[in-house]
């Protein structure tokens, strides 16, 4: 009687951890007024954010939507329409055009680091580093990444500081955390 007694409170915990666990890991957060899926690929789920509209565009425009549907894993720190609108007056207009695609794919690649990394592995790197943990994007930017009370910061190379918003939104090929600043490769 005592062993199927504690076969059944096994069997519930067990039940009790999954439901949980899926229930954690159903919580993506929201982002610009759309629900995120875990399922979607990085663009599928961009592309339903009312805030990253210019982000997309942008991303259009260097035709790198293939690129960051695929296989990944991949952290992309995607700047919402205010950051871009923070850019000097005509800048994203001229980073739109044809003859700029390779300074607007440098600056896009300079977002997008070729591992997935949530806030919490970021914040352990931070530590292990002595506070700031440097990581090279895909497009070759060097940026530094800083987490103090729960709160992550990136360092562009020109010293442009960027706050993590909205952080760790799963996607099925990689995480992307939302930004305040778009960051600028070295000028």
């Amino acid at each position: 009687m005592k062993t199927s007694t504690l076969r059944v409170v096994a069997l519930a915990a067990m039940l009790s951890v999954s439901a949980f666990a899926g229930a954690a890991y159903a919580a993506n957060p929201m982002v610009g007024g759309a629900p995120m899926s875990e399922k979607k690929d990085i663009i599928d789920n961009a592309v339903k954010s009312k805030d990253h509209t210019t982000l997309v565009a942008a991303v259009k425009a260097a035709g790198l939507v293939e690129t960051l549907k695929g296989k990944g894993p991949f952290t992309v720190l995607a700047p919402t329409n205010e950051a871009f609108a923070a850019l000097p007056k005509g800048t994203v207009e001229t980073l739109l055009k044809p003859e700029n695609k390779a300074m607007l794919t440098k600056i896009l690649t300079c977002h997008v680091i070729g591992a997935k990394a949530m806030a919490a592995d970021i914040a352990s790197m931070a530590m292990d580093d002595g506070g700031t943990h440097v990581v090279t994007t895909v497009g070759g930017c060097k940026l530094s990444l800083k987490s103090k009370g729960g709160k992550v910061t990136i360092t562009d190379e020109n010293g442009g500081v960027a706050h993590v918003t909205i952080a760790d939104v799963v996607q099925s090929n990689g995480v992307i955390h939302v930004i305040d600043k778009v960051l600028l490769p070295k000028s």
